[in-house]
């Protein structure tokens, strides 16, 4: 429905609506309105923009039938809208407040034939700026729920699961058992840190297998062995790549708006093709430079830029980290929050504001404001996870707690005591590996 809708665009008489929405939207929850449409959690009920008809998620296509049949209503590109439940919620309250012809396109069918043969129809798309800024918002809301739930993830240690081929129960990260599946039964699909929802996806996995169906190929067999034996000896023991019933479980698939895995892969493999003949024989590395957040200070590695924020500044960002408990993301946002902020010449402890950045600092300087961040509810969202300068190398040299913890631990001693070689013989019929080859059970 979407493609056809686009291409009929050059056809459209567009009536555009004054009101570009200049501002960020606000979003029904979980019910709009006095009209009480509300969403169960895990069975969201879809309503009608127009009417009281309502739909199960599970059945969005009736909806959009019935909306398209009986009201005249065509939205455009629906796969590429994150959370189709909230996009009708909102223009269900907008359809209320305005007639459906300020924002919405004109079809009109048959107009060379008669007059009673004619019918207007009403194109939905992101041609109204108020359509665009809503898909992009809800777009960032869904990424940032993605990126949480694959920080829990990784940071959840109480995970049990059983590997799909041998039986054998991991306990503690998931990236054991993906790991394990990976390198004693080949079956990869892709680096675990890639992947989000990863219960679902095991879980998913399993029913194919237990309804006896080829991971693969996605055929069907008479039992088990029979299954087994196929998907050993076809190599099969991987995911169909083109079923897009595993995109929900790669973050890949949630970075751009309308983009899958294969168009981002795609312009990856198009630019490696249109550069494969060039001459990098004459390359030089050059020195990667960070620059303080408050200044034009560069420096070549992370730490000397630190010390000279805490020295020059008296901002610490690794205290930063360490008080609030910052994971990767939120130091991202929280950097790109306060680069942002001395960009428009505007201090980030009280938010007032300058005429140069100079004036900004030594204000930061004289009130101390300058370790004083507003409430984590004013940097911590998601319109910071975009870099406010491109080539910001800060932001590539921030460190995950997890890798800091890991170097730590990598610093301490280890006790290593060292065996009585004096009989050599007896400490050969007493090591612990003879003991495992006898199948004994070392003491």
């Amino acid at each position: 429905m979407g493609s056809s809708c686009t291409n009929a665009m050059s056809k459209l008489h567009y009536i555009p609506t004054k009101d570009y929405i200049l501002e960020p939207l606000s979003l029904p929850e979980s019910q709009a309105g006095g009209g009480g449409e509300a969403i169960s959690e895990g069975f969201p009920v879809l309503p009608c923009v127009f009417c009281e008809i309502r739909c199960p998620a599970a059945e969005k296509d009736k909806l959009l039938k019935h909306m398209c049949v009986d009201h005249k209503l065509v939205i455009a590109d629906v796969k590429l809208i994150a959370d189709f439940s909230r996009y009708v919620l909102y223009w269900r309250e907008q359809f209320k407040k305005r007639p459906i012809t300020d924002y919405c396109s004109v079809i009109r069918t048959n107009s060379e034939g008669p007059v009673e043969a004619q019918e207007d129809y009403f194109l939905l798309c992101d041609v109204l700026p108020e359509d665009r800024v809503l898909r992009e918002q809800l777009q960032q809301r869904r990424l940032e729920e993605i990126l949480e739930q694959q920080q829990q993830e990784r940071n959840d240690t109480g995970f049990h699961g059983v590997c799909l081929f041998c039986s054998e129960e991991f306990t503690g990260n998931r990236s054991v058992l993906f790991n394990h599946m990976a390198k004693d039964h080949g079956f990869n699909v892709g680096l675990p840190d890639n992947i989000v929802y990863c219960n679902m996806f095991l879980e998913t996995l399993q029913k194919k297998l237990d309804n006896l169906q080829c991971l693969y190929c996605e055929k069907t067999f008479r039992d088990k062995n029979a299954l087994k034996d196929h998907m050993r000896k076809k190599q099969h023991r991987r995911i169909n790549a083109k079923n897009q019933e595993y995109d929900q479980f790669y973050t890949i698939n949630y970075l751009e708006l309308g983009k899958t895995w294969e168009e981002v892969q795609s312009e990856d493999d198009r630019e490696l093709i249109e550069n494969q003949e060039d001459d990098w024989s004459d390359w030089q590395d050059h020195p990667i430079c960070a620059v303080c957040l408050f200044c034009e200070l560069q420096a070549d590695t992370t730490e000397k830029l630190y010390d000279h924020m805490k020295d020059a500044h008296g901002f610490d960002l690794l205290q930063i980290k360490t008080m609030l408990g910052l994971n990767f993301y939120q130091q991202v946002k929280l950097v790109n929050f306060i680069r942002r902020e001395i960009h428009q010449c505007r201090c980030h402890g009280c938010q007032k504001k300058f005429s140069s950045k100079a004036e900004v600092v030594s204000h930061m300087a004289e009130t101390e404001h300058i370790m004083s961040l507003p409430d984590r509810s004013i940097w911590d969202q998601p319109q910071y996870y975009f870099p406010t300068y491109e080539n910001d190398t800060l932001l590539c040299a921030l460190s995950d707690s997890e890798s800091d913890s890991a170097v730590e631990d990598q610093k301490e001693e280890i006790l290593v005591i060292g065996e009585d070689i004096s009989n050599l013989q007896a400490l050969k019929q007493s090591s612990v590996l003879n003991q495992l080859l006898r199948g004994e059970t070392p003491r």
